[in-house]
């Protein structure tokens, strides 16, 4: 059976290629960055991309589509922010409820930064809960680790469930992948190799962990980097000097520990290689930086498919 989405905060594409992949095929996709717009029609140029503000987004036209995702803003919960949840003007969890009321969709996921399963926000989760009981739907929260699911960071995200109360009951969560993820070494060394660099063995066998979490950054702070001091002092101990982004590979003759690349950093995220990123150095690395990894929109997302066929069948079955 064919089952379509809609994308919301898609960003770069991360949980929109995922998902692709998984078997859904997006009607639509909203966006407010313009950068991360074009990189959607860059790559997919047959995607239906709206760039625009959630809050002026309808979903009406929509009505039957099988799924609702998206990575609604992480600031309101966010450890590093002010965690202001609902009196944060970002936040759009009640938007996307708007949204399912509209388009009534079979099952829905959304993804969030682990801030959000603090306790402040206990009354927050259980009211979305609450209000998507009120229009059919069973839900529940998980905390999920990318490196989980074969990317070589850890990158916990809570990801965000619900199902109609016919499908719910064959829905489970994706199981960790054996073996684990590549290191970070293992994951980059012909990239770090493109140059020639005569140290790129030595580097490979030091860099012998995941890395941390990649940090999105602000568009109101500087340049691109990877992350506060203790994140680059973790980059520092696998060998990678996180003061910055790289316009190409370590030199021949390079010594010392080099930087990544943007498309180092989306090989870390769990981006395919010919998914292209539009916008310059720093554009284009906040785009990585703050996408969801494909690889777990990808088993999230063939895991809700699986639990949409069998209500399906079953549907067919009781006819």
């Amino acid at each position: 059976m064919a089952f379509s989405s809609i994308e919301i905060c898609a960003g770069a594409g991360g949980q929109a290629l995922g998902l692709e992949s998984a078997g859904f095929s997006h009607v639509s996709l909203v966006e407010l960055d313009a950068v991360a717009c074009q990189t959607l029609r860059l790559n997919r140029s047959s995607w239906n991309v709206i760039e625009g503000d959630l809050h002026y987004y309808a979903a009406d036209n929509w009505k039957g589509v099988e799924l609702l995702a998206g990575g609604v803003p992480c600031p309101p919960f966010s450890k590093a922010g002010k965690q202001l949840g609902s009196e944060d003007e970002r936040d759009l969890f009640p938007e996307a409820i708007r949204l399912v009321s509209e388009c009534n969709p079979q099952a829905v996921m959304l993804e969030n930064v682990r801030g959000l399963l603090d306790s402040v926000f206990d009354e927050y989760r259980a009211k979305i809960i609450s209000d998507l009981k009120k229009l059919g739907y069973a839900a529940e929260w998980r905390l999920l680790n990318a490196s989980d699911f074969g990317v070589p960071q850890l990158r916990p995200r809570v990801v965000f469930v619900a199902l109609k109360k016919g499908a719910v009951e064959y829905f489970s969560w994706p199981q960790a992948l054996i073996p684990p993820p590549p290191t970070v070494g293992e994951a980059l060394f012909d990239l770090m190799s493109e140059n020639g660099w005569r140290g790129v063995r030595k580097w490979r066998d030091n860099a012998c962990d995941i890395a941390p979490t990649l940090v999105g950054g602000s568009k109101k702070h500087g340049g691109p980097d990877l992350g506060p001091t203790r994140a680059k002092k973790a980059w520092a101990s696998i060998g990678v000097d996180g003061m910055g982004i790289a316009d190409m590979a370590p030199d021949k003759d390079f010594i010392g520990m080099p930087r990544l690349t943007v498309r180092m950093t989306a090989r870390i995220q769990g981006f395919p290689d010919h998914w292209s990123f539009s916008g310059k150095k720093t554009a284009a690395y906040r785009q990585v930086g703050n996408a969801f990894p494909p690889p777990v929109a990808h088993a999230v997302g063939s895991q809700i498919l699986v639990a949409l066929n069998a209500a399906a069948k079953a549907k067919l079955k009781r006819a």
